[in-house]
């Protein structure tokens, strides 16, 4: 499945080239548009399958907006609860950040669809645990290996690549 979701996310033109600042503020020459991909039913099959047959006895997380999607084939697939951490608090309502149901003690896996630093994810790992979840690992997509498993691993946290950008393709050379 894995070089299946390789060809898929080059067939699907996932991989841009051009001048792109990511969500950690760093400056890239190229951007891993994975919404392009999770758009896609065929895409999003494979990365729900892939991720469900990982998880255990977890709740499954997504981040609005990215990871919600891959989130949802995931509890899909693995028939476990669905999870959706908000960036901020929405202002009506409950005012809640996390949507779904969270208990003390509770085991959550957070999907993502790609990590740079992880600062996007360690936020969401916070917010579970503040609400009493136990966060030891996040499936992402692609990892484009700039320092998100390092520093979830100072957290505690396993980052798990379902692939990683040197598989997509060759950085020195920008050849997909």
């Amino acid at each position: 499945m894995k070089e299946e979701l390789i060809r898929l996310l080059k067939s699907e033109g996932c991989i841009k080239f051009g001048d792109f600042i990511l969500s950690s503020g760093k400056r890239s020459n190229y951007y891993v548009d994975i919404k392009k991909a999770i758009s896609n039913p065929k895409i999003l099959k494979i990365i729900g399958k892939m991720i469900a047959e990982k998880i255990e006895d977890e709740k499954v997380a997504g981040i609005e907006l990215g990871s919600v999607p891959i989130a949802t084939a995931v509890s899909l697939y693995a028939e476990k609860p669905l999870i959706i951490i908000r960036k901020k608090p929405k202002d009506y309502g409950t005012k809640s950040k996390i949507e779904g149901h969270v208990e003390k003690g509770d085991k959550v896996v957070i999907v993502e669809d790609v990590t740079t630093t992880g600062n996007s994810v360690l936020k969401a790992v916070k917010e579970l645990r503040n609400a009493g979840a136990i966060v030891e690992k996040v499936f992402v997509v692609v990892d484009r290996n700039e320092g998100a498993k390092e520093n979830l691993k100072k957290e505690g946290v396993e980052l798990i690549p379902l692939i990683t950008v040197e598989e997509l393709y060759d950085k020195q050379k920008n050849n997909i």
